[in-house]
Parts: structure tokens; C-alpha cells; sequence
């Protein structure tokens, strides 16, 4: 069941107008209106699913972070990548903690980036809604890997908390955001990577953006509104960081989903494109944002 928002779901507030109409390209093709809120800047699906109905729009067979199975040119790529955005995101934490400690990936998917801390000496701990995805992830990295934040012992926080690619997909972002507040110790980061739907790679590509991934974003940030919501949790930026191979990869899907096939030569032009704009601008596909706890 589908439902209606007369107002905003973060802030409330009934300033609100229709932005555009995207659809669910990936599975259902059910289309759904994104709407924009003119006090907090946040973009929201609108209608949504009902939260316990939400799981009905992922094929986990298909969807690429919940399985190791890489079928089809796009996800193929998506997993060679995947080797070197490891080594990245590794980079970023070891550098903001060198010391090692406790990490949790919350959304971890089938478990590499934290089979991967693992094995650089990290001390780490998931979260995985996804049954089969859980399972992969527990395999993977040997260890109990849980459902729910609400699971997470509070008695022992947590130097770094990250969630790749996972806020635009939470209903309650306020509750949920004070929850791993709460989870992580006074001098904690919490490491957020979304998409960034002031991105060129968007405006080209407008409804057709494969980075809405309607139903199951239900939120969609620029930096303007996700620095509203982590300053409301008690949250400071202190660094934004792009994810350079995200405007290719979401470009290959956005041709798909336009065009009926994908156009490889023009999905490398319009992703090379927006990331050169984005030197100027700061707006890339999808932007990593580091954020220091400050109450």
C-alpha cells in the first residue's frame, strides 16, 4: 500500500511542490512523484510504500549490494569497481582513526567493505535488513551480522560508523539519525556516502536518473539539505568527498532506463562530463560526506 505525504516527512512543514515524476525502471514500473520541501530543501518520494511493504520492491536476486551474483555488463562493472572504492573508503577511515577500533557498517550489504576492515585490523560490526544479503555477509566476514540498529549493544560505542549508499533508503531519518548519535563515542565519525541529485549526470538525464531509484530512495539529498538534517542530529561536515566512477556507472543505467538499451560511448561522455563540471562546482554523482559528532 502506497502512501500519500500532504506535508514533509522530515520537517513537516505543508510548503511543499511536485518536482517531477520518475518511475520504478528496475522491477515494478509503477510511477512515483518526487516532491521538494521548501523549508528543509529535502527531495522526497511521494507517494511511498508503506514501510513494511518497502521490501516487496527489491529483487534481491538482481540488486547488486545484496548478492554476489554480477549479471549483466552494468553490475559486472559495478563489482570490478567495487575493488577500488574498497581501497578508498579504507583510506578515509584509517586516516580519520590510524590507530584502528570499533567500526559499524550499517546496510553492509553482502559484507566486503567490512570483510575488508577486518583484515586491515579493524574490530567490526554490521547491519543488514536483507536476509539473504545477511547471510552472504555473515559468511563472508565470520561474524554475527545483525538486523536492526536497535540490536546494536549501546554499551560499547563506536569510533567510526559509516553508511555507503543506505540514508536515502531510512523512513524516520531524524529518529534514526539520533540513534547512531547515541552509538558512536564523543570523538566518533559518522562517514555518509548518498546521491547527489545536483549533479549534471541528473539534470541531464532528469526523470530518467537512475540514482532516484524510486520506491526505494525515499529521500534524495543535495549537500544544502543533508548538511540541514546531520546539523538537526547533532552532527558537524567536515569533509565532502566525490565518488568519481558513480557518474559513469549511473549513467550507464539512466541510458537503459531512457533509451531501452544502453548507449556505452555517450554514458562515459556524460559521466566524464559531470565530473569535470563537479571540479568547479562540488556537485558530483555521488558525494561521500565525513561528519564529526558534536553533541
Amino acid at each position: 500500500m502506497k502512501q500519500f505525504l500532504s506535508s514533509c516527512p522530515y520537517c513537516k512543514s505543508v510548503n511543499i511542490i511536485k518536482y517531477l515524476t520518475s518511475a520504478d525502471y528496475r522491477f515494478s514500473k509503477e510511477n512515483f512523484d518526487l516532491y521538494f520541501c521548501n523549508e528543509c530543501d529535502l527531495l522526497f518520494t511521494n507517494p511511498r510504500p508503506n514501510e513494511n511493504d518497502a521490501i516487496l520492491y527489491y529483487d534481491s536476486k538482481n540488486y547488486v549490494s545484496h548478492s554476489d551474483e554480477a549479471k549483466g555488463i552494468t553490475n559486472k562493472l559495478y563489482v570490478i569497481v567495487r575493488k577500488y572504492t574498497l581501497n578508498k573508503k579504507l583510506s578515509i577511515i584509517n586516516k580519520l582513526h590510524p590507530q584502528k577500533g570499533k567500526l559499524l557498517d550499517i546496510g553492509c550489504g553482502s559484507g566486503h567493505f567490512l570483510y575488508a576492515c577486518k583484515k586491515n585490523g579493524w574490530n567490526v560490526a554490521g547491519i543488514e535488513v536483507n536476509d539473504i544479503a545477511r547471510k552472504n555477509a555473515e559468511e563472508l566476514v565470520n561474524e554475527n551480522i545483525l538486523k536492526e540498529i536497535n540490536l546494536v549493544d549501546k554499551n560499547h560505542p563506536f569510533d567510526i560508523i559509516t553508511l555507503w549508499h543506505v540514508l536515502e533508503h531510512i523512513y524516520n531519518l531524524n529518529e534514526y539519525l539520533l540513534k547512531i548519535n547515541n552509538l558512536l563515542n564523543h570523538k566518533g565519525y559518522l562517514i555518509i556516502a548518498v546521491p547527489n541529485h545536483q549533479s549534471y549526470d541528473c539534470k541531464k538525464y532528469k526523470q530518467y536518473w537512475a540514482a532516484y531509484d524510486v520506491p526505494r530512495h525515499v529521500y534524495h539529498f543535495s549537500k544544502k539539505s543533508l548538511e540541514y538534517v546531520l546539523n538537526d542530529s547533532g552532527f558537524k561536515i567536515v569533509d565532502i568527498l566525490p565518488m568519481i566512477f558513480d557518474s559513469f556507472y549511473i549513467s550507464m543505467l539512466s541510458e537503459k532506463y531512457k533509451y531501452n538499451k544502453i548507449n556505452f560511448l555517450r554514458a562515459m561522455m556524460v559521466g566524464l562530463i559531470s565530473n569535470i563540471k563537479a571540479l568547479n562546482t562540488g556537485d558530483y554523482s555521488s558525494l561521500i560526506y565525513v561528519c564529526k559528532k558534536i553533541s
